[in-house]
């Protein structure tokens, strides 16, 4: 036996026995076993035969003690485990492998597809050898999981090489785990020892393979400005499949899958997540297989992807999370949301409050000037906002979203003085300033493509769509990358910038490059777009960055490696915003969800809300406002100073604190409400106070108060709320908590409990 489990039952062993692997977590274990076979060699001497190995998947559930259950992996159905390679394809095409390949006879979706230098498809991986660590490896140029200095104990990884010996390739699978979380991180690297060059058509990241029947999907759909909605259906025989081929992580579809028992709910029932650590092109499969197993993957899109292997060269695909949980949906969530706070997010910002800001767009669009900003700014500090972020329109000829981007060169006209004269004025008055950017974009109107024609993404010969009248950088090439971290760079050093929203307004199209293979292009631009945000934060490390692609567009956990907060949609409706950010927080914790009050009529939807409404909803994120401050009435500005005092009274509880979501009216809980509204909670860590926040979509005539059972409490103590009145947790977990009733449509409350 080597490598060990604690006495916590953590940790990575292999027993030399069972031939197994098993890695045990928190409340879940995950167990890998080799299957091994004297296979008469195609060569060689007469009578040889030679050992070959597989990795096959063995379990992944609820935490065993008792060992490893090898005999999930079946060896005694195949005859091929008994040297009879007549019927190789049969076990091809059932055994459950770990990591798995196309071309041999494995039929289901396949891993790993990969073209010898003759174009001939075929792969077929077997056992090498292992390694056991403590800590974690970064992956090279990519966004992933870390053990932070001080942690590596609490942080594992079990490296396995598979080879396939007629190719040349050594596979080595990744899988690391973390203390107290049942997450498995895993990731895969793709090395060429072999003296010819392959092409890689297909390389996922994770592959697993459940012996699960009658279970559910749940994904993550939409469009711009309807993001992540919440998509539950039974799988049946045959393949489901979600993805993106436009070059972001997209608004139509979102890179995590989850598998559910039927039963499962917020609070109960089996739930196993799939969360792609890339922001770029993607594909999250299952299917349900001719013997009722599902095999599922993520990993990068096919789609346009060919990746040329020479001899000596190395693929590193980007990382995918597993998360386990026993405790339905809720607990997948609070998971990712431990996860992505402890081992991905690395910002400066992460633990802090984020300051409160007030974006223009909304306000002027592009119709603005410094006296308009700063009439903003100074009506916005009086009401204890400490941020203006000035959007798009700053720069070069801009004022429509026709011409400049790529000219990054402050428009005098508009901010006489420049950058430095605007921010000097807004730090008088005691704000901070923010600036909005499109840097992977070009106007075909602009110097810079004048210039440079060749650095956008084209087919030779044919000239590229245009969307919103831009083209695409080609962030494949070091010059471009090289360009555009200068002109970034000068702009936040030539004034005091505490902010940056890093905007992306397009899908990839048109995938060519004056220098970069047709299939290469769509991830070495994300390569391009991650070294960028590396760099930049390198030099400015004090940088509060916020992601945004055209809403939500790109809010996946890549992107979250480099920024803690990303927009969440461009749609701030209030009553929209309940299930985009349900939908978001699924995955991802309320504190990187940016989130702002706007004005009514809502621009998106035209729908009026309450101005306490809009502040709770707003509340559930990062905390700003989109709208034009010095139109406000009086009451409204009663309104927005009192927001503030919520903010900072209640915004280490919801950023820190453990997230639940009490009731909806979305297809993922089991026991959602038969009332059209939404409530969640945050609970601290120490379970020594609680936020219940609620949102009634639509009153109803002659309807009982509503009743919410509240969760993540202690039993055993009492809380109290602000007007005197005191409840047992244990009251109100399971016999539930009366709503005090409120009137008319999308009426808010909080109710804010306190342990005594």
């Amino acid at each position: 036996m080597t490598g060990k489990c604690d006495k916590d039952l953590f940790g990575i062993e292999y027993n030399n026995e069972s031939r197994c692997f098993t890695l045990q977590m928190e409340h879940s274990t995950y167990i890998m076993g080799l299957a091994g076979a004297d296979i008469m060699a195609q060569t060689g001497s007469e009578g040889m035969a030679e050992r070959r190995e597989y990795l096959g998947h063995v379990y992944y559930g609820k935490k065993l003690r008792s060992g490893a259950p090898r005999t999930l992996l079946r060896e005694k159905e195949y005859s091929y485990m008994d040297g009879k390679p007549g019927d190789k394809c049969t076990f091809m095409d059932g055994f459950p492998f770990e990591y798995s390949f196309g071309g041999t006879g494995d039929f289901r979706p396949n891993s790993l597809e990969v073209r010898n230098a003759d174009g001939f498809l075929g792969c077929e991986l077997t056992y090498r050898g292992y390694r056991i660590f403590d800590g974690k490896k970064k992956l090279e140029g990519l966004p992933a999981t870390f053990s932070k200095p001080g942690d590596t104990p609490d942080v594992k990884t079990l490296e396995i090489d598979l080879e396939d010996t007629a190719l040349g390739l050594v596979v080595t699978l990744s899988y690391s785990i973390f203390r107290g979380l049942d997450v498995v991180a895993r990731s895969v690297r793709v090395s060429n020892e072999g003296e010819q060059a392959v092409i890689l058509e297909k390389c996922l990241s994770a592959c697993i393979e459940l012996p699960w029947e009658n279970r559910e999907i749940v994904t993550l759909s939409g469009s711009w400005a309807r993001e992540r909605s919440i998509d539950r259906r039974p799988i049946g025989h045959g393949r489901v499949e979600v993805g993106s081929k436009r070059g972001i992580s997209s608004h139509q579809e979102h890179p995590f899958l989850a598998i559910c028992s039927e039963d499962a709910g917020e609070k109960c029932g089996e739930v196993l997540g799939m969360s792609f650590v890339y922001s770029g092109s993607f594909t999250a499969e299952v299917e349900r297989t001719q013997h009722d197993a599902l095999r599922a993957g993520m990993g990068i899109s096919g789609y346009n992807f060919s990746w040329k292997l020479a001899p000596g060269e190395a693929f590193q695909a980007p990382e995918v999370l597993l998360v386990y949980s026993s405790d339905g949906f809720g607990g997948m969530s609070r998971t990712f949301h431990d996860l992505f706070r402890k081992h991905l997010i690395r910002s400066p910002y992460l633990h802090k409050k984020r300051p409160i800001l007030i974006n223009n767009w909304e306000a002027t669009y592009f119709d603005f000037n410094k006296e308009k900003l700063l009439e903003i700014a100074r009506v916005a500090k009086s009401a204890g906002i400490e941020m203006l972020v000035m959007d798009d329109g700053w720069f070069g000829r801009r004022s429509s979203d026709n011409s400049s981007l790529g000219d990054w060169v402050v428009n005098e006209e508009k901010l006489p003085g420049g950058m430095k004269a605007l921010a000097d004025e807004i730090n008088a008055l005691g704000m901070e300033l923010g600036v909005w950017f499109e840097p992977e974009m070009i106007c075909p109107d602009s110097d810079l493509y004048r210039a440079h024609p060749d650095w956008a993404l084209a087919i030779p010969g044919r000239r590229p769509s245009e969307c919103r009248s831009q083209f695409v950088l080609d962030l494949t090439r070091p010059e471009v990358r090289d360009y555009v971290v200068t002109i970034v760079s000068g702009i936040l050093e030539s004034a005091n910038i505490a902010y940056v929203k890093w905007d992306m307004n397009r899908p990839l199209t048109d995938l060519g490059s004056a220098e970069t293979p047709g299939g290469e292009i769509l991830h070495r631009y994300m390569l391009g777009v991650y070294e960028l945000q590396e760099r930049i934060l390198d030099r400015f490390p004090s940088l509060l960055l916020e992601n945004c692609t055209s809403g939500g567009g790109r809010f996946d956990p890549g992107m979250l490696y480099y920024s803690p907060q990303i927009w969440c949609s461009d749609d701030t409706d209030a009553i929209e915003r309940l299930s985009i950010q349900e939908g978001t927080t699924l995955i991802y914790p309320p504190s990187t969800v940016g989130a702002h009050v706007s004005i009514c009529p809502n621009h998106i939807v035209g729908r009026t809300t309450s101005f306490d409404t809009r502040g709770v909803v707003a509340l559930a994120g990062t905390f700003g406002y989109e709208l034009d401050i010095t139109k406000l009435s009086e009451e409204e500005m009663a309104g927005v100073r009192r927001q503030v005092e919520q903010y900072h009274a209640y915004n280490d509880l919801i950023r820190e604190g453990d997230f639940y979501r009490i009731c909806s009216m979305s297809p993922l809980s089991k026991n959602k409400t038969d009332r059209p509204s939404y409530a969640w909670m945050s609970v601290a860590g120490d379970k020594s106070e609680a936020l219940l926040s609620y949102v009634q979509v639509r009153g109803g005539a002659n309807l009982r108060s509503e009743v919410l059972y509240l969760a993540g409490l202690d039993p055993d103590a009492v809380y109290q709320l602000p007007d005197g009145r005191q409840f047992g947790g244990d009251e109100l977990m399971y016999a539930g908590f009366v709503m005090d009733k409120i009137w008319g449509d999308g009426a808010p409350s909080l109710y804010h409990f306190v342990r005594v």
